[in-house]
């Protein structure tokens, strides 16, 4: 009886509130998440997603989940929102459907991020005194791996970049300070499936990169160990190099993670970060399991010769069909960084 109530129910729950409040209202079914309901509702993801969790915040889990079978009300499309300053992203992809729900402290400004990225909202202070060095693997005149989809080249080195930019904001937003190794002052965050392929990336503070593999290596590097340098009172500061592997088109991996065999900071790291995406894989697809491993492998450049502990992370195989969709989705690449992210938290939390 209750079952054949349920809808009735929710009519009069729906049409009561909607004569209340003037806010239409929908209910929350298997699957969604702020972000789809939103856009299932014809209301810009970005544009809307911090009036409704203002709007929703009693009825959201600690993480802004949705409950299914549960009635939420929507933000009125003719209402003023403040977008450029309000702005925030949420995957909906990887079946990653929450943001975490914290006060905003500041907000920042980061013209590197791309006009829909720029303003980036400092949520909370996990991860303050640390010190972040991110590395996107090749740039400028290497791309990296190559290859082609439905008749267009994508690269390495645009993909990795996308990701390391999404992984800076993540990591900016929980209070760390970070630096862009590698470069780009036109591209920003992209959402594109396809991103164009360009070479003109620089080198931090703003160098011309190198034709030849030693110096591009040699220079990055650099660049990383002259701010450790700089800031030598930390005690957390770390490396993470972002690359796009490139095997046989068969060749389905998840996303694994290298570290130096003599550096202990290196390896727990690289753990923590492995441990995350079991955990994620774990939750959100239960019935697929998580394969990614982690390796000492010293003969790398930037593990070999960084000061910083660094870890080394292959986000997937560039080449395989499979592998290029998880690749191509921008919510996956912004997924990625999110748990990327989390891990990171993870160790530093560990570490303190």
């Amino acid at each position: 009886m209750i079952r054949k109530l349920f809808p009735l129910i929710c009519w009069i729950l729906t049409h009561v509130s909607l004569a209340q409040n003037d806010h239409k209202e929908v209910m929350a079914v298997q699957g969604d998440g702020i972000y789809s309901l939103l856009r299932n509702s014809g209301l810009d993801p970005k544009k809307y997603l911090v009036p409704f969790i203002e709007l929703n915040k009693e009825n959201l889990s600690s993480e802004n989940g949705l409950f299914i079978g549960r009635i939420y009300k929507l933000p009125n499309a003719n209402e003023k929102v403040e977008k450029a300053d309000e702005e925030v992203v949420v995957p909906d992809s990887i079946d990653v459907r929450t943001v975490k729900a914290t006060e905003v402290l500041e907000k920042r400004h980061y013209d590197i991020f791309g006009k829909d990225y720029n303003t980036v909202l400092v949520e909370s202070r996990q991860l303050e005194g640390a010190v972040f060095y991110l590395i996107s693997g090749h740039g400028g005149p290497d791309p990296g791996a190559v290859e082609h989809y439905n008749g267009t080249l994508i690269t390495e080195d645009e993909y990795a970049y996308d990701v390391t930019l999404r992984l800076a904001r993540k990591l900016i937003s929980n209070g760390a300070l970070v630096y862009l190794i590698t470069r780009d002052a036109n591209d920003g965050i992209r959402d594109e499936s396809i991103l164009p392929v360009d070479h003109d990336e620089r080198t931090y503070p703003d160098r011309k990169i190198p034709r030849s593999q030693v110096q591009r290596l040699r220079q990055r590097v650099t660049a990383a160990n002259e701010l450790y340098d700089k800031y030598s009172y930390k005690p957390y500061q770390r490396i993470i190099e972002t690359h796009v592997d490139s095997r046989s088109k068969g060749e389905n991996i998840d996303v694994f993670f290298y570290y130096h065999e003599n550096s202990k900071y290196g390896k727990r790291l690289a753990d923590n970060l492995q441990n995350t995406f079991k955990e994620k894989y774990a939750r959100y697809q239960p019935n697929r399991k998580y394969y990614g491993t982690i390796e000492p492998r010293s003969s790398l450049y930037s593990l070999k010769y960084s000061k910083a502990p660094a870890v080394y992370v292959e986000i997937g195989n560039l080449k395989n069909s499979r592998d290029q969709r998880r690749i191509l989705d921008w919510e996956n690449r912004d997924a990625i960084a999110k748990w990327i992210a989390d891990g990171v938290i993870k160790d530093y939390k560990e570490g303190k």
